[in-house]
């Protein structure tokens, strides 16, 4: 893989198939993702190659031809086509392909001996990525597992290729257990994703049982941020809770669950989460790997989804994480769509043209940007305003030598008015059901 202390930028092609049944906005879109991708890799993108067929060859992903092109053109040969946009001198060597689809091992290595430049398909770039910026134990684990279950096809494809070496068996003379090579390789990667499996099923329980504590707490209510990646989640979420939260503009900045306190507080109390970014063409394994983080959303009473409402392709955006919600079975949770950035837009007229046109299409939306204090202030309010409808009117008389229950009221409901007399208070309040019913439990408990 690639070192991540080299300071000097790698370079890079990018290579792309537009199939037929692609738009030339989504086509261009997704090159540019994943030019956003290299960079966040430390690479600089120098020029690309890209060809529209029906299907992907299944030799080497793009045609003969275009092969010849770009062999010729990293030998240095004149007059080969690429990006006129941004022009690469001959002298400067390239070092990898990045192909805009995830590819066979077949299809990697045969394209890979073509040009004779070490190819990753966008499913390794974005592996990369998130192995750079796994921090915790939890996501290391997670990464690792989706890197491994990559691999494996991989590993026996190589092992094909290198012949007899590959095929030769273990033992002395080929004599022993009768696994070749690749076998034992490939019982290797099975024997360590079993472990690291069990680690990730501990590590899911503890969560669970965090959660449920979370869950359990007088008045507290939970809101997830959900969205694509470097859509402005992180932003929004230190905007909203005041805390240090890593904001970067790049992608796949957040992989670890964080969870904050809305603030200022209200009753109910909210808890703010935040979860991994969605991006087109996401690899399954890294959704398998990283639906513990992403459970974070099925535990929550609101989504918030973000989106950027200064990119062209947001609607696509929309459509992929509206996707991977509904894989993990939090598409049915009441959610608000957040159109982030809309400062981003040059002008006050074509930010409130934008503005009027998501709000027409997307009913009840909120169009913001996460740096503008009173934009935050008004989805503060949109988000308690959704909880608070949830509230009901209650009263609790409590005797003064029962008064061991004041507190609790105050730090868990809307108290709406004390009256005092020589017996006793009356509280008359607004509450969640379930925290009314847990504070006359109490109530009862104490007489």
């Amino acid at each position: 893989m690639l070192n991540p202390e080299r300071k000097s930028p790698r370079r890079a092609l990018i290579v792309a198939v537009q199939l037929d049944t692609v738009s030339d906005v989504e086509f261009q879109s997704s090159l540019a993702e994943l030019g956003d991708l290299a960079k966040t890799l430390g690479m600089e993108v120098v020029g690309q190659f890209t060809q529209k067929r029906s299907s992907f060859d299944s030799t080497a992903y793009v045609g003969v031809g275009k092969r010849d092109e770009i062999r010729q053109f990293l030998e240095g040969q004149q007059g080969a086509p690429f990006s006129q946009d941004n022009p690469l001198e001959t002298n400067e060597q390239v070092e990898f392909i990045l192909v805009d689809h995830e590819i066979s091992p077949s299809q990697a290595l045969n394209l890979e001996n073509e040009v004779d430049c070490e190819v990753m398909d966008r499913t390794v770039v974005i592996l990369e990525i998130f192995h750079r910026n796994a921090s915790s134990h939890a996501s290391r684990v997670q990464v690792e597992i989706a890197r491994l279950t990559y691999m494996a096809p991989r590993l026996r494809e190589a092992a094909k290729r290198a012949g007899s070496d590959g095929r030769q068996r273990s033992g002395t003379g080929g004599r022993g257990t009768g696994q070749s090579r690749s076998q034992m390789d490939s019982q290797k990667v099975r024997d360590r994703i079993g472990e690291l499996q069990k680690e990730i099923d501990a590590m899911e329980a503890g969560r669970d049982i965090q959660r449920s504590l979370r869950q359990n707490q007088s008045g507290l209510t939970q809101v997830a941020l959900v969205g694509y990646t470097n859509a402005g989640k992180s932003t929004v979420m230190r905007a909203l809770t005041g805390s240090d939260v890593l904001v970067a503009n790049q992608l796949f900045a957040t992989l670890d669950t964080k969870v904050r306190t809305l603030y200022p507080e209200g009753v109910p109390r909210v808890l703010v989460s935040d979860t991994v970014g969605f991006i087109k063409n996401l690899p399954h394994g890294l959704v398998a790997s990283f639906k513990s983080t992403l459970d974070e959303a099925l535990s929550a009473s609101l989504l918030l989804h973000v989106i950027d409402a200064s990119d062209p392709g947001f609607e696509m955006q929309l459509e992929v994480t509206d996707k991977v919600l509904a894989e993990i079975g939090a598409d049915s949770l009441p959610s608000i769509r957040v159109f982030n950035k809309i400062d981003y837009l040059d002008g006050a007229a074509a930010q409130a043209e934008r503005t009027l046109e998501l709000q027409g299409k997307y009913p009840g939306c909120v169009v913001l940007s996460a740096r503008n204090k009173d934009d935050i202030s008004q989805l503060h309010q949109t988000i308690m305003h959704f909880f608070q409808q949830q509230l009901v009117e209650s009263e609790i008389f409590l005797p003064w030598s029962e008064q061991g229950l004041r507190g609790e009221i105050f730090s868990s409901c809307d108290v709406l008015e004390e009256r005092a007399d020589e017996k006793g208070a009356l509280f008359r309040f607004r509450a969640a059901p379930e925290v009314i019913a847990r504070l006359k439990e109490l109530r009862e408990n104490q007489q």
